[in-house]
């Protein structure tokens, strides 16, 4: 397991895209907190995710790699263009899935909706570059405190993944869950 800065990441850029599209599982810094994520296009990888977080069934949001990707791939109502406009952010929007075939099922089973982030943060130029969607979850196994620093990262999490950025403790707290067509903020 490998610790990357974020200069580290600038300069490999290239090779961190390939192992991201080739199936890495890896923690990353947002705008709120960590989180731990792979391609939400490959079910190996997101099962593996899912087994470190000990999570079987629980939906997962994803990183959005551009709004374009959004458009392309959700239902938008008037109501859910409003709330695009106002990405990139610390949101986390409940949408309707239209293109099935975007992300693996594993992400969120059986579900017709799903969490789209897009955060406010430099990694988005990663996940812009490699043009595909990023499973997104906290860093942590459910139902423990999530990660601000390396030193709570459980160690359970820790040697399970293939690399971690990382660029200090953060002070945030999860993305704000917004159920679109409720407009109805769902509290944690």
């Amino acid at each position: 397991m490998e610790i990357l800065t974020k200069d580290e990441v600038m300069l490999r850029k290239e090779e961190i895209i390939a192992r991201i599209k080739n199936g890495a599982v890896f923690i990353y810094p947002t705008d709120t907190i960590y989180g731990i994520g792979c391609s939400a296009q490959n079910g190996r990888s997101v099962q593996k995710i899912r087994r470190i977080k000990q999570r079987p069934d629980s939906p997962f949001s994803i990183w959005a790699p551009s709004k374009g990707w959004i458009n392309k791939h959700c239902s938008l109502t008037s109501k859910a263009k409003g709330w695009i406009e106002k990405l990139p952010g610390h949101y986390t929007l409940i949408m309707s899935l239209k293109d099935k075939n975007a992300v693996v099922t594993e992400v969120n089973p059986g579900a017709k909706t799903i969490g789209i982030r897009m955060p406010d943060h430099w990694f988005h130029v990663i996940v812009e570059k490699a043009a595909i969607p990023i499973v997104t979850t906290s860093a942590n196994v459910s139902g423990q405190p999530f990660m601000t620093s390396l030193e709570d990262l459980q160690e359970e999490v820790k040697f399970q993944v293939d690399f971690i950025i990382y660029e200090g403790p953060k002070q945030g707290r999860p993305s704000k869950i917004i159920k679109i067509e409720e407009e109805k903020m769902v509290e944690r």
